[in-house]
């Protein structure tokens, strides 16, 4: 038997044609996959509006004012956004900074916003006299803006741990 006479063999035949195809599906979806880390979707950020949080300016509440916070999947706990007026203001309360933020950095997905990196060093806002603590059912976050010589504060609620109920 020659071995152009296995080759052509029907249960070859058929091996050698499962083979092919898998293979060719491979490379097709592989070369389709874009990697994570080519400026697609690996390093945006979806902002989720909070609905039971508080904002405060120098003691009371501003006319127009609305909090976001990153999705869970971004693992960015430690940034806020804050809608304070027409100025949004991204804050890292873990590196005790804050950032000024053009709406045209931010593109609206309903209710919520998703951006790239906002906390660029040419933006940053001067704030000083910094208290990050928890108050029982929130996390508050208080500071002072050099710029307007204005106070902020933020009460961000903690999600509930429901882990002893499964």
């Amino acid at each position: 038997m020659t071995r152009r006479d296995k080759f052509m063999k029907p249960a070859a035949f058929s091996r050698w044609t499962v083979r092919f195809t898998t293979f060719f599906f491979c490379a097709v979806v592989l070369a389709g996959a874009k990697p994570a880390s080519a400026g697609g979707e690996g390093d945006r950020i979806h902002w989720k509006q909070l609905a039971d949080s508080q904002l405060k300016l120098d003691g009371k509440p501003p006319l127009t004012w609305n909090i976001y916070v990153p999705e869970r999947s971004h693992k960015k706990s430690n940034l806020v956004l804050v809608l304070l007026g027409h100025r949004y203001l991204a804050i890292d309360f873990k590196a005790k900074q804050v950032y000024q933020v053009l709406p045209t950095d931010l593109q609206a997905k309903g209710k919520d916003f998703e951006s790239g990196d906002l906390l660029r060093e040419d933006r940053m806002v001067p704030s000083e006299a910094w208290i990050v603590r928890d108050v029982g059912p929130a996390e508050q976050i208080k500071f002072r803006m050099k710029d307007y010589g204005r106070e902020v504060e933020v009460f961000l609620r903690h999600t509930p741990d429901l882990r002893a109920f499964y």
